[in-house]
C-alpha cells in the first residue's frame, strides 16, 4: 500500500476532523515532487475532487469546500492532511488520498456527520 489515509470517524455537524495520508513507502525526493490530493464519494455518488496541493504547495479546492477545509503537505514526515471544519451532512463519504502522476490511492477513511 503506496498511501494509507487515517482520521476519519463521526462527527455531528459544525465540527472538525483532521484527515491524514501517509506515504511510508514513497521516498521523500519523489513524495515532495508529487501532487497530493483527497477525494471523497458518497454513497451512491461518483468519486469527486475535494482538494489538491501541488508540490510548491499551491492549492485547489472544490467550491463546496471552499473556506472550510485546509489541505497541507509535511515532507518531513511524508504525509498530507485534510483539515475539516464546519462540517455538513453533505460532507459525509469516504475520503481518499491520492499522488498524481503516479495515480497511487489510499484505502480510504469514512467520514459521517450527523444532522
Amino acid at each position: 500500500v503506496q498511501l494509507q489515509a487515517s482520521g476519519g470517524g463521526l462527527v455531528q455537524a459544525g465540527g472538525s476532523l483532521r484527515l491524514s495520508c501517509a506515504a511510508p513507502r514513497m521516498i521523500t525526493s519523489v513524495f515532495n515532487s508529487v501532487t497530493m490530493g483527497w477525494y471523497r464519494q458518497a454513497p451512491g455518488k461518483q468519486r469527486e475532487l475535494v482538494a489538491t496541493i501541488s508540490s510548491g504547495s499551491s492549492t485547489n479546492y472544490a467550491d463546496s469546500v471552499k473556506g472550510r477545509f485546509t489541505i497541507s503537505r509535511d515532507s518531513a514526515k511524508k504525509r498530507v492532511y485534510l483539515q475539516m471544519n464546519s462540517l455538513k451532512a453533505e460532507d459525509t463519504a469516504v475520503y481518499y488520498c491520492n499522488s498524481q502522476p503516479q495515480n497511487f490511492w489510499g484505502q480510504g477513511t469514512l467520514v459521517t456527520v450527523s444532522s
